[in-house]
């Protein structure tokens, strides 16, 4: 059962994150909510890292033992952001825009390790990286139109990348 959770989780986790992250920008989740989501999420970093450390360390799983280690980094920091107001908004816009960027690191990494998937780990880091600007840009301007475009653009660039993934 460990492995089908290892092997399977992240293809539900993946966009209920995104979604959860999406529904907390736009105001219909509270900040406990999406405090307790940052804990379950470095729960879960520190499960798929710890489970699956030797099996990362060849190959594209290389890339995500790297984001897995870097993610738990940023996801802390945004777990910080809820306790230290005088930082929040830069912690917690670090955390969110690092889930942005670290996966498709992950992704164009395991486009080039796998030719044959290209599309899809390369499709999924563009979008990714795309939906990071328009995030970003939506800090800038008006959060409406182009922050919920970042986080579907995110969300289905990640998830086609752990889709394919869990296929293989």
């Amino acid at each position: 059962m460990l492995e089908e959770v290892r092997e399977f989780g992240p293809v539900v986790l993946i966009p209920a994150a995104w979604i959860a992250a999406g529904a907390a920008d736009a105001g219909y989740l509270s900040d406990d909510g999406i405090l307790v989501a940052h804990f379950v999420m470095a729960g879960f970093i520190a499960f798929f890292a710890i489970t699956g450390w030797n099996e990362m360390n060849r190959g594209a799983l290389r890339a995500w033992r790297l984001v897995l280690v870097a993610g738990l980094g940023i996801t802390v920091a945004g777990i910080a952001g809820f306790f230290l107001p005088s930082v929040a908004e830069p912690l917690l816009a670090t955390s969110l825009v690092g889930w942005m960027v670290l996966p498709a690191a992950g992704l164009a990494y395991t486009a080039r390790k796998l030719p044959d998937a290209a599309f899809v780990y390369g499709g999924g880091a563009v979008l990714s990286i795309l939906g990071a600007v328009l995030f970003v840009g939506s800090l800038v301007d008006d959060r409406g139109l182009l922050a919920i475009l970042a986080f579907v653009m995110v969300a289905v660039g990640q998830t086609a990348g752990i889709v394919d993934a869990a296929r293989r």
